[in-house]
């Protein structure tokens, strides 16, 4: 088995991180054959990958170091944090529509609530701001009508230890 370099990567994970498609779609076109490797067209999505490789999708060159879309966007209440929805509600995409890139929120705002939402099309930095394991720390500012009495203050602190 040839050994992996650290910066070889999964061919729908490249395609991905370089905000040509998502995963799902880029092993679309793999599979479709619109990915060529070096010259050659690729059908298996899982081929590896790397950053010297030269990758055209629908004929239009992967570039090796794209560059990436970062959108501090204020959420305002009553949009959900996705790109679609299938019951026709307001969606964030609707708010960055014409940046020229393919972007996607960093992390979830609830439905009726407001603020910071970052969106990219840098896979590897949303997967670094989100993923578990590199335990990235957030801080949530809520602001509440009405008495938070110390009681509930303990009910959500607690919650909080659950997660």
């Amino acid at each position: 088995m040839e050994q992996q370099d650290k910066n070889t990567m999964n061919l729908t994970k490249r395609l991905a991180t370089a905000g040509a498609a998502s995963r799902r779609k880029a092993a679309e076109l793999i599979k479709n054959g619109e990915v060529t490797v070096n010259g050659k067209v690729e059908t298996n999505p899982a081929t590896l990958v790397s950053p010297s490789d030269k990758i055209r999708v629908s004929g239009s060159s992967l570039d090796a170091a794209p560059e990436h879309v970062y959108i501090m966007l204020h959420k305002p209440r009553g949009y959900l944090t996705s790109m679609s929805d299938d019951r026709g509600r307001k969606c964030v995409s609707e708010l960055v529509r014409g940046v020229g890139s393919r972007v996607y929120p960093i992390g979830r705002l609830d439905l009726n609530s407001e603020g910071l939402l970052l969106m990219t099309d840098d896979g590897e930095l949303a997967n670094l701001l989100t993923h578990p394991r590199h335990a990235v720390g957030k801080v949530y500012n809520v602001s509440v009508r009405g008495e938070i009495t110390e009681e509930k203050l303990a009910i959500l602190r607690d919650a909080d230890a659950i997660f």
